[in-house]
């Protein structure tokens, strides 16, 4: 019951507050009421709008956007549900790619009065599991269902790190609440660094296709595009390896590990260029180190504080050298997508309660640099020896073969990787032993400073001895580099129109996400994901 002269209201404060108390509501109206003069038994509830960690000194802060409802409760939903409605009957738009470019593409699709085809290589998101198993276990990799191929795309077994530095702040929180709607924690739309996590994204990519099926839009595992139809420089469609033709235009989002397709675009004349990528390893530490390093505690994080997380950036001779993909409380996976090859990736589950942290440490490399450094791009294992005809365009990626080949190479042609403690890779010195470490395969002790291109290997110990000055006890024989991270971005750009998002010369072809070089993580593949639907309904007059 309210007094005379009591209001009903909604009050936004900027807070600043020990952790302690952002993990406890009622510390957080005890705050409140102490430092904003509001009386306890007028407020009814409180939400917090934003979170993020200030870890700059010694007493760590929680810096809160708050949202206070004084003698009401909460009316408005914690995110904003989109409207999807029934297309059976409408225009058709095949989605080449299932990974979170080509599954915001369809939802879009659906949304402006389109018909989804989606056609994936891989499997459903859940028999992809047994796959990923199989390459620690036995070694093989299959070459359609792995960490890069399959439903849910790269990061649905890579962490579902939903972080974006784009600026498009309204698409942003469209493609957080798309989440929400779909079974992703509210979390999401709080946090600085939002994350879902490898063992609760695999649900919520299940619901997003289930939206899809429900309202009349198709799925197609297991079916790998073999060739687009192109007549007078227009798409009329594609042709599947299982025989099947399927007609209309175009979305391709195919990830950057689709080799196949980008030879395939070569051969034919779609134009494609060669783009900048970045190339390192997989540096691990003990967790705990690096919450004692982060949060300058012996301690380490305490009770109320989340695995620390670490962002490292410099400038080496000319090239950025940089942390990516830091994953606190992970796990360092295989992710090769087809024989004679290895490649690391890191992921993360929802708790992010491993006892390890990673994160790729990687060098920046231009086409520019494979001439003028002398980087060699041959010798790519005898998988691609098939090849009777190499493309410039494709120098990027032949180089990444080769180096994935020859990690292979040096973890005895099995899945097992090469790997040397950080400080002995500075000194140059080979790794007697290694610690324990997440990497599920096994890892073999190598000189990585030996066989790695100096390009890189000098560019990552004068990084590492930098980040080391920055923040002491990071560089450490304690952390292992797993070779080798190569998959950081698309080694290709599908050359597309800047204002009408289909390809320069041919109508009806939407190269899109991280594949076809235009984003570069979950969300930004699924904001491209969304403008090349409405750039498809552009094309339909719609």
């Amino acid at each position: 019951m309210l007094l005379c002269g009591e209001k009903i209201m909604i009050q936004e404060y900027q807070l600043r507050v020990l952790p302690e108390v952002a993990a406890n509501e009622q510390q957080l109206k005890e705050y409140l009421v102490q430092e904003k003069g509001l009386s306890v038994r007028n407020i009814n509830a409180t939400r917090i709008l934003k979170r993020s960690i200030d870890a700059r000194q010694r007493t760590i802060f929680v810096n809160l956007t708050v949202r206070v409802y004084l003698n009401e409760m909460p009316k408005d939903d914690e995110y904003q549900p989109t409207i999807y409605k029934n297309v059976e009957d409408k225009p058709q738009v095949i989605v080449v790619g299932a990974g979170p470019g080509g599954l915001f593409a369809a939802l879009r699709l659906i949304e402006l009065g389109l018909r989804p085809i989606i056609v994936e290589r891989g499997k459903n998101v859940r028999d992809r599991k047994k796959d990923l198993a199989q390459i620690s276990r036995e070694h093989t990799v299959n070459p359609e269902s792995n960490y890069s191929f399959g439903e849910g795309g790269a990061g649905a077994y890579s962490d579902g790190k939903l972080y974006t530095r784009s600026k498009k702040r309204g698409n942003v929180d469209k493609i957080l609440n798309v989440f929400c709607q779909h079974g992703a924690s509210t979390a999401i739309l709080v946090d600085a660094h939002p994350h879902i996590g490898t063992d609760k994204l695999p649900r919520v990519i299940e619901n997003m296709r289930n939206t899809i099926l429900e309202c009349g839009g198709e799925v197609h595992f297991e079916t790998r595009m073999e060739a687009l139809i192109i007549e007078n420089d227009e798409i009329k469609g594609i042709e599947t390896h299982t025989g099947q033709t399927i007609l209309g235009p175009v979305i391709l989002a195919t990830g950057h590990s689709a080799r196949d397709v980008y030879r395939w675009l070569a051969a034919n004349q779609v134009e494609v260029e060669a783009k900048g990528i970045a190339v390192g390893v997989r540096l691990e530490h003990p967790s705990e180190l690096i919450d004692q390093i982060q949060y300058h505690n012996k301690n380490g994080r305490g009770k109320y504080l989340p695995a620390a997380e670490y962002s490292f950036v410099n400038q080496v001779n000319g090239r950025g050298v940089y942390s990516f993909c830091m994953c606190p409380g992970g796990f360092v996976v295989p992710a090769a997508s087809g024989p004679q090859q290895i490649v690391v990736n890191g992921m993360s589950p929802s708790n992010r309660g491993s006892r390890w942290s990673n994160s790729g440490m990687v060098v920046e490399l231009r086409p520019e640099d494979l001439e003028d450094e002398g980087l060699k791009i041959e010798n790519r294992g005898t998988a691609m020896q098939d090849d009777s005809v190499t493309y410039p365009q494709l120098s990027m990626m032949y180089f990444q073969e080769a180096l994935e080949y020859n990690c292979w190479q040096q973890g005895n042609m099995r899945q097992t990787a090469p790997a040397q403690r950080m400080q002995d890779f500075t000194r140059k010195k080979l790794s007697y032993d290694l610690p324990e470490s997440s990497y599920a395969p096994g890892l073999i002790s190598s000189p990585l400073h030996f066989w790695m291109p100096p390009f890189i290997t000098e560019r990552l110990s004068k990084g590492f001895q930098q980040f080391g000055r920055y923040s002491h006890g990071f560089l450490t024989n304690e952390a292992v580099m797993i070779g080798v991270e190569t998959r950081t971005s698309a080694p290709a750009r599908i050359i597309r129109d800047r204002e009408t998002l289909q390809h320069v010369r041919i109508r009806g072809l939407f190269p899109c996400g991280e594949g076809a070089g235009y984003a570069g993580g979950i969300v930004s593949a699924g904001i491209d994901g969304e403008r090349c639907a409405e750039a498809v309904a552009g094309y339909f007059n719609l």
